[in-house]
């Protein structure tokens, strides 16, 4: 059994997500601890009890999804699961990305809360609000998807923010030739192209400005090769070089996260289980879509520990 570890991407997040985990385990209410002290406030109040729509927030969601990625691995290791000998790739959707670089390693975990609170006030902060929009396209090809974001950019901005697999790219860009582009592609047959309510235009060209911001704040961190090997969002392909990680975190704010493809890089490369860490179970259900060779199991809450050790160790 080859095992990759993947970290759920915003919108995953919900009130009171891991805190089954810090009502459980030591490690996992340290790592809490950690990161409100990382941020100077009490995030973990805002995890576990809401408001949902401060936990919403970009700037919020970002690290508190990681939070609990991170809680989950700490109870793990913990437990005697050893990241470097056990797992053979790690991988994280958008945001996730980060979530994985510090299980890996890369990053200590103060300052990936500190990136990731810099990266969603820059995001949020790249864009006017209502100047941007994001659209899921479900039910058409890729490159169909790419003709109607071509044919819509004479509007303006429009390209492929998300390719999720299971039939489900999401586009991003200037909302009239998002829009455009919506109605492009339902006149090429998707099945539906649904607006997102969404805060920004996220992965697109529009945040260049948010790119430049964590440019900046990735070159005065420490950060360390990643102990095995991540599959980049960008790429869709291994990269273990710290340097590298940082310049294709710069290239993911406003480039495609080809998740299709790295579920896809999986299954050829012998994966058999991807391990969905933190909240949620989107990824799970994603890969399940993109490839049924590959098995995916979702690992945020007390019980769910137990399982994956005894499968793991």
């Amino acid at each position: 059994m080859t095992v990759a570890f993947t970290f759920p991407g915003q919108g995953s997040q919900t009130v009171g997500m891991g805190k089954d985990l810090a009502d459980n385990f030591a490690e996992a209410r340290a790592v809490f601890e950690e990161v409100d002290e990382a941020l100077g406030e009490k995030l973990s109040d805002v995890i576990f009890n809401g408001p949902e729509e401060k936990l919403t927030l970009t700037a919020n969601a970002q690290p508190a999804l990681m939070a609990v990625s991170i809680a989950v691995i700490r109870v793990l290791q913990a437990r005697g699961l050893d990241l470097k000998s056990k797992v053979a790739y790690v991988a994280g959707h958008s945001l996730g990305e980060y979530s994985a670089l510090c299980a890996a390693g890369t990053f200590s975990l103060t300052d990936t809360a500190r990136l990731l609170r810099i990266r969603g006030n820059a995001m949020q902060a790249a864009v006017p609000v209502g100047v941007g929009a994001m659209a899921a396209i479900i039910g058409l090809e890729h490159a169909d998807v790419v003709a109607v974001c071509a044919e819509a950019s004479v509007l303006g901005a429009c390209q492929i923010a998300n390719d999720n697999g299971g039939g489900q790219i999401v586009i991003s860009g200037e909302k009239a030739p998002v829009e455009k582009a919506a109605e492009l592609a339902t006149a090429k047959g998707a099945k539906r192209a649904i607006l997102l309510p969404v805060s920004a235009p996220f992965h697109s060209s529009l945040m260049a400005p948010a790119a430049e911001a964590m440019r900046a704040a990735l070159v005065d961190v420490a950060k360390s090769n990643p102990i095995v090997p991540l599959i980049a969002n960008v790429r869709a392909a291994p990269v273990t070089d710290a340097g590298e990680v940082a310049n294709l975190l710069v290239e993911q704010v406003t480039g495609q996260v080809r998740w299709r493809e790295t579920v896809e890089w999986f299954a050829a490369h012998n994966v058999t289980t991807l391990y969905e860490i933190g909240a949620g179970k989107v990824l799970t259900g994603l890969a399940r879509r993109i490839d049924k060779s590959v098995n995916g199991i979702a690992v945020n809450s007390a019980a769910d520990i137990d399982t994956a050790l005894a499968s793991l160790l």
